[in-house]
């Protein structure tokens, strides 16, 4: 049976504008209708520097449901930062605003009910920004990074429901096509952005309405690298084609993806609703089409008008970012106008080679101490050397080469006298926060591409994830505590029970998800800790669930461990975590609450146990103190008699048993799984 198709209204940016828009689209409708949906592309609530109060009544009444919205609107994040009450509803309700008006995520995708599949891409686009942000800009942010682009890739991988006042959850289609280890359909229908792709004119016969841009850049090169993966049929974009410039109306032949059957590609450029004209020309600001699902045994037929496609690889690439070696520093949305560090350098960068005002050695207590790359020899027969260290020089770090002299038989570092001339003391002289002593310098954050965790690596084990939903998703780990198959007579949990919660989004940890994303995310990984208590109960066992949120100069990708443990054992669960930590000089938190506190934000880390009965136990990493990273697991194998189960990587099994595991598992959790 043939699907219905879908008529759909798209818009430009409102700026604010909304209860005249809204009346615009009624009018539209009752004329060319009906319409089945809108998609409000752009800055719908405007901009903050021109925020009337006359714009925030308006907010406040669509907020409360006071306007008369005609037909259900998809809205998004634009260029600016978003109200702070809407993003406060936001996170409440997971994107309904009020009746029949959605804001979609950052980073969001949508089924329709009949099949239709719409991505969102929220943000603008700042190079700077996009290559260094540690984590995923939230709505109080302009800015899409590097993160967001990953996290909207990783959510095409799944087919999500149609979206009402409930939030979007996965069913187990997108489960089953992931497990299978085919690739999947990363294809969508509808894509809605700000920022216009990279150099979307090429080949084409339609010239842009501003000269000028003929001879600029245009776009945002990420976006390419999206349209590769998803082959969007339509694609919407509302701000300027470059930076600075006004939105206008653009619409480009279309063009064809060969090794999709032909599957067509269409491009426009929405003029703003409230904008001023360009170049004194009122700019469209609508577009209305209809679109049905895609049948992919269906070769669609080739346009007349078709063009090159401008995003294959053959296609002119952007130029490369040169590196800025400007110290000046320049201005950052976050921080302001900062300081850029200098590059480090292999040489003393100063004549006299002294270290730079207030140093004092903590040892010899020199603030006089000559920096050489060379030092000679001592004379005396040394007991102990350092050979390197990294030491503070101004905003540099000068990697140096030093040698202690020490005599033999002499009291102390020093034999109680002064050091000799040429003697260096750096032996306590720590590194940077965030700096390893390395010859090779700083580690660079750990990209979603080379994470363990991140969907969009080619090399995750997708064949042990046992769930997902909106925001997270289970699996299983490799060498799981508990001894299943080959390893095991008898398993209470199917499966095992050992799994993981892990964010769909890469974020170091859960301390530094953005406030105005962290409430889904945090809600989802609940829903399944007590979906997991549940699930364990059936099988006679209570969940230990335990977290290592450590900041790292590598950093990482949050998530939690549950495993099952015998009811029998519940009360020693917490005495095993007390003794093991003082053996190891781990101390848990009087007031769990106030270190989670302590930590939030990202200014810190630790270490977080959820205890059976609801209590937590917490330990706060302390700064140049060793954390031991299998302390969790530690404590479990000795609590449950297994301390052969320490080292993961001794327990890992055969790929065709862990599909087993994770299929025993996934059948188990079914009935209990928050997603489906």
């Amino acid at each position: 049976m043939a699907t219905k198709a879908t008529k759909i209204l798209t818009v430009g940016a409102a700026i604010g504008s909304i209860s005249e828009l809204f009346a615009k689209i009624k009018a539209i409708d009752i004329k060319h209708g009906k319409f089945d949906l809108v998609l409000c592309t752009g800055d719908f609530f405007g901009l903050p520097s021109e925020e009337s109060e006359l714009k925030s009544a308006e907010v406040a009444k669509l907020i409360s449901g006071e306007l008369e919205v005609p037909i259900e609107c998809y809205v998004m994040q634009g260029e600016y930062p978003l109200p702070p009450q809407v993003v406060e509803k936001f996170a409440k309700t997971g994107g309904e605003l009020c009746k029949n008006v959605f804001l979609m995520s950052k980073s969001g995708i949508i089924t329709t009910a009949n099949g239709l599949r719409i991505a969102c891409l929220g943000g603008s686009y700042d190079p700077q920004i996009y290559a260094t942000a540690e984590a995923a800009p939230g709505f109080m942010s302009p800015f899409f990074s590097h993160h967001t682009v990953d996290r909207l890739l990783s959510n095409t991988l799944s087919t999500t429901s149609s979206t009402s006042s409930q939030k979007q959850k996965s069913n187990f289609l997108s489960l089953a096509s992931i497990q299978a280890m085919s690739l999947p359909s990363q294809l969508i229908d509808i894509l809605i952005t700000n920022s216009w792709p990279y150099g979307a004119n090429l080949w084409s016969q339609i010239v842009l309405p501003d000269s000028q841009l003929a001879n600029r850049e245009t776009g945002a090169p990420p976006l390419n690298d999206i349209i590769q993966k998803t082959k969007p049929r339509y694609h919407f974009a509302a701000g300027g084609p470059a930076s600075g410039h006004p939105s206008i109306f653009w619409e480009r032949e279309p063009y064809v993806w060969d090794d999709e059957k032909g599957r067509v590609s269409r491009f426009v450029g929405l003029g703003g609703f409230g904008a001023e004209p360009v170049d004194g020309k009122k700019q469209r600001w609508f577009y209305a089409f209809t679109i049905s699902p895609n049948n992919p045994t269906e070769t669609p037929a080739r346009p007349p008008n078709a063009t090159r496609n401008p995003f294959l690889e053959g296609g002119p690439r952007p130029p490369k970012r040169q590196l800025n070696n400007n110290t000046e520093g320049g201005e950052n949305f976050i921080f302001g106008n900062i300081q850029q560090p200098n590059k480090r350098s292999r040489v003393a960068q100063t004549e006299t080679g002294k270290p730079p005002p207030g140093y004092k050695c903590r040892r010899c207590e020199s603030t006089e101490v000559r920096m050489h790359r060379n030092l000679p020899a001592p004379r005396a027969e040394p007991t102990s050397s350092i050979s390197s260290t990294i030491v503070p020089s101004g905003q540099n770090l000068q990697k140096i080469t030093f040698a202690k002299s020490v005599m033999k038989n002499e009291v102390g570092d020093t034999g109680g006298k002064k050091p000799k001339p040429g003697y260096v003391c750096l032996a306590n002289q720590r590194a940077p926060q965030g700096e390893r002593r390395s010859k090779r310098g700083p580690l660079k954050e750990i990209a979603p591409d080379e994470c363990w965790f991140c969907l969009s690596n080619p090399n995750l084990a997708k064949h042990l994830i046992v769930a997902i939903g909106a925001e997270c998703y289970v699996t299983l780990p490799k060498g799981q505590i508990i001894p299943t198959q080959s390893a095991a007579e008898q398993v209470d949990v199917p499966g095992g029970g050992h799994v993981l919660i892990v964010p769909i989004t890469h974020y170091p940890t859960f301390s530094t998800i953005p406030t105005d994303l962290a409430l889904p995310i945090l809600d989802e990984t609940e829903q399944y800790k007590k979906a997991l208590s549940s699930l364990y109960s059936k099988y006679g066992c209570v969940p230990v669930i335990f977290e290592v949120a450590r900041l790292s100069a590598k950093g990482g990708h949050a998530h939690v461990q549950a495993v099952p443990v015998p009811r029998l054992l519940k009360d020693k669960i917490e005495p095993a975590f007390v003794k093991e930590g003082l053996a190891q000089g781990i101390d848990f938190e009087e007031d769990p609450e106030s270190g989670l506190a302590e930590c939030a934000n990202g200014r810190g880390g630790y270490f977080r146990v959820d205890l059976p009965d609801g209590r937590k136990m917490v330990h706060v990493m302390k700064e140049n103190v060793p954390f031991n990273l299998q302390f969790g697991r530690h404590v479990i194998v000795g609590l449950l008699g297994i301390p052969d189960r320490l080292d993961w990587k001794a327990c890992m099994l055969s790929e065709g048993e862990d599909r087993a595991d994770a299929q025993a598992f996934k059948t188990a959790f079914a009935s209990f799984d928050p997603a489906t």
